[in-house]
């Protein structure tokens, strides 16, 4: 960790939460368009949000398995710089989407054991970059694709290099990601629900708390 730390936060719903991510030089601010997350927008309030993001702060769209349509409807409104595919999305879907929009994207990818690691390896060349979450256990009962605020065995990602940059995410907050960069080797982290007061709503205190230890 340190002061070059890359740092995302997602699902951004109010505009006390923007102020934050500026306050603070976050990289990246993503918003949720995915109608089960507490965090979900709409596109015209995904637009003001993105609009009062810092020139400096990318903006991403996150997605769950979106048609082509859907994705038109959010570029179309919102024009973030970035995609985050937080589905099914196979290594085919993901170079097809890139293709089609000309925007960067983040594939996310749900790790519990090193098997999972092993298939991120089929992503290496079509996304710019891959997010490590935490995979929910089947008997979490309504889980989300991301967003569930649970971790994962931090030293599977040990030593791993990727052809293209990543991301680690899962359940990180200002008390652990110090600890969470230390033993992965992650050089970005993102956090969701690590800093909010209550799902979807951002805490501005626990935002700057978790950018001075992800840069500590």
């Amino acid at each position: 960790m340190g002061a070059d730390t890359k740092i995302k936060i997602c699902g951004l719903t109010t505009p006390e939460a923007v102020a934050a991510v500026n306050e603070i030089k976050a990289d990246m601010a993503g918003l949720v368009f995915f109608p089960k997350s507490p965090r979900n927008v709409s596109i015209s309030d995904a637009c003001a949000l993105a609009g009062g993001l810092a020139s400096s702060v990318q903006s991403v769209a996150l997605v769950v398995d979106a048609p082509d349509h859907e994705l038109d409807e959010i570029i179309g409104g919102v024009a973030p710089n970035m995609l985050q595919l937080h589905g099914a999305e196979t290594p085919e879907r993901v170079a097809q989407i890139k293709a089609r929009t000309g925007l960067p994207v983040m594939k996310a990818l749900a790790i519990a054991e090193a098997g999972d690691l092993a298939a991120a390896r089929a992503y290496e060349k079509v996304a710019d970059w891959l997010l490590f979450d935490a995979k929910p256990p089947k008997s979490l009962a309504n889980a989300l694709p991301g967003g569930n605020g649970l971790v994962f065995d931090w030293t599977l990602l040990t030593g791993f290099e990727s052809a293209c940059p990543w991301m680690l995410s899962g359940g990180l907050d200002a008390d652990n990601v110090a600890e969470a960069a230390r033993i992965s080797g992650a050089r970005a982290v993102d956090v969701s629900s690590g800093v909010e007061s209550e799902p979807g709503l951002k805490d501005p205190d626990r935002i700057r708390a978790f950018a001075a230890a992800a840069r500590s």
